[in-house]
């Protein structure tokens, strides 16, 4: 890490529900409990039921607003102030990286704080005052919908083609809080193993990547990276 000069880093599941943000499962609670998620997270049931779909996500949005960055988010930000080339690659959407003071991020699957037309796939504010539900693009007039990635799309193609270029590129690749079971984000590690890049893996739990990763460290991530920050920088 100290020698490094460019660096890319991807998060998964377990950096968030550190800071408490229910995973995509374990937001199905009270009023929720009785929908399966993955039928309210598809293009299918934005159209069958576009109401019901955008309040779900309304609720989920209330509970990341709740939220804070944790010590991983902020040593990730921290890193990235010391490294003259820094990527950090995201499978969340709960923008806590951006909080936290990280600039240089790629949302692999979209942020739930933001919307986006569903026609013209273009992020945009609600007008003022619109309380239609969910409210309508203010220029083309159709519903606006989260801008996340759902269950049958594609993952944005700009963003995953830098997420790809930065593993290749990269000197030193962080896998942080991913199980590595979800693709196409499990190949990135893979990636820069096929270019010799040095892979350090942070998780509590033994992953697919872990026995190919030159460092496979047990535990979580706002525990392991300051002390990785600490060893390496001081302070």
């Amino acid at each position: 890490m100290q020698s490094s000069k460019s660096v890319a880093v991807l998060t998964g599941s377990g950096v968030s529900a550190e800071s408490v943000v229910p995973t995509f499962r374990e937001a199905q609670t009270g009023l929720w409990a009785r929908y399966n998620p993955e039928e309210l997270a598809t293009p299918e049931a934005f159209v069958r039921d576009p109401r019901l779909v955008w309040e779900w996500y309304s609720w989920r949005r209330e509970l990341v607003e709740q939220a804070i960055p944790n010590s991983g988010h902020e040593a990730l930000a921290e890193l990235e102030r010391r490294i003259p080339s820094f990527a950090l690659i995201t499978q969340n959407v709960d923008g806590l990286h951006r909080r936290a003071g990280s600039q240089s991020v790629i949302e692999l699957h979209g942020n739930i704080r933001r919307s986006k037309c569903s026609r013209e796939d273009v992020v945009v504010e609600p007008r003022e005052g619109d309380t239609d539900v969910p409210p309508s693009c203010p220029s083309c007039g159709a519903s606006l919908r989260p801008d996340v990635v759902w269950f049958g799309e594609a993952l944005p193609r700009d963003a995953f083609a830098e997420a790809f270029d930065a593993a290749r590129n990269c000197d030193l690749f962080l896998s942080v809080g991913t199980s590595g079971l979800v693709q196409p984000a499990a190949s990135l590690p893979f990636e820069a193993l096929h270019s010799g890049v040095t892979i350090i893996e942070i998780n509590p739990d033994e992953t697919p990547l872990a026995q190919h990763a030159d460092y496979a460290l047990r535990g979580r991530a706002g525990e392991v990276l300051p002390v990785l920050l600490r060893a390496a920088y001081g302070g």
